[in-house]
């Protein structure tokens, strides 16, 4: 490739987001926008058509990288779902890493399960083998009618199937839940039926969030007219406990530290399960403080 030259900052375009395990990651855009794009809960987006960045602004980028980012030793691929990217152009890109950037440990990106399915498993090991180490996938919830209703484009068993690809193929998969996505109508269903769900994907890691409702989604909508009611604290924390009694994984963490949450839990699963309800249970008889309004946020 010609005629790259090292920028003098970082190639940013529209809505910048990544998970909070990867605030310290050198964050490389190499999509804009959400392959999907279709949730009902999410604005992200709404405004962006999905896109793969030109191959000289990805190469610039870590360029930069290079020059000036050579303290941080892991890449996350910006936008909503890097893995949808055609194989032969994401090996480009992860090659680049390893050439320009020998010090980088592991690159993670975003999925969903048609980005997943759309790899087979010889690719995802070969996607392992240059460097891609960790996949975050949203899974919302393991109820197949509220998947359906807030359009994720999935169903349980697909979810379940697409998340056990990833570990087959040897890299680590960390999933998010909704707290809240159920409504109070279909809250303990949605926790017993995602419980059972993560019981049987089996993650490395679980990040519960509790839904937020974006003005201009059609989840606002539905706030605005009724139809959806949010829990409310008390009725977060007893769908929290439910959702974690529920869930058996065989050697995982389940963290609800995100500061969308009234409740931090950090628990390793199995063992530290009946301490996470223990704390849970001491929040419930108002023995622990939640985390004030004004504190939370996406």
């Amino acid at each position: 490739m010609q005629d790259v030259m090292i920028s003098e900052e970082m190639h940013y375009e529209g809505n910048c987001i990544r998970p909070p395990s990867e605030a310290y990651s050198i964050l490389l855009q190499v999509t804009v926008g959400c392959s999907h794009n279709k949730c009902t809960f999410c604005g992200t987006y709404k405004d962006e058509r999905f896109r793969i960045k030109d191959d000289r602004i990805i190469l610039g980028d870590i360029l930069f990288a290079a020059k000036y980012m050579k303290r941080q030793d892991r890449v996350f691929l910006m936008d909503g779902d890097a893995l949808i990217i055609p194989q032969k152009r994401l090996l480009w890109i992860l090659e680049r890493i390893q050439e320009h950037l020998p010090w980088v440990r592991r690159v993670g990106a975003y999925a969903n399960a048609k980005s997943i399915r759309m790899k087979s498993l010889e690719d995802l090991k070969q996607l392992k083998e240059k460097g891609l180490g960790i996949l975050y996938v949203g899974v919302e919830t393991g109820d197949e009618a509220l998947l359906k209703k807030i359009r994720k484009g999935a169903s349980p068993e697909n979810l379940i199937q697409m998340g056990r690809k990833v570990r087959e193929a040897g890299m680590k998969l960390s999933v998010t839940v909704l707290l809240g996505i159920g409504g109070r109508e279909r809250s303990l269903e949605h926790a017993r039926a995602t419980g059972h769900l993560l019981s049987r994907m089996d993650p490395n890691y679980v990040g519960a969030l509790t839904v937020m409702v974006i003005p201009g989604t059609p989840l606002y909508d539905e706030y605005r007219s009724g139809a959806f009611q949010l829990p409310d604290e008390r009725g977060l924390l007893i769908e929290l406990r439910e959702m974690i009694a529920h869930t058996d994984l065989s050697r995982g963490l389940f963290f609800s530290n995100h500061a969308s949450n009234y409740l931090p839990i950090k628990a390793r699963l199995p063992n530290g399960k009946q301490e996470a309800l223990d704390q849970i249970d001491r929040a419930l008889r108002g023995e622990i403080g939640l985390r004030p309004e004004w504190m939370r946020a996406l």
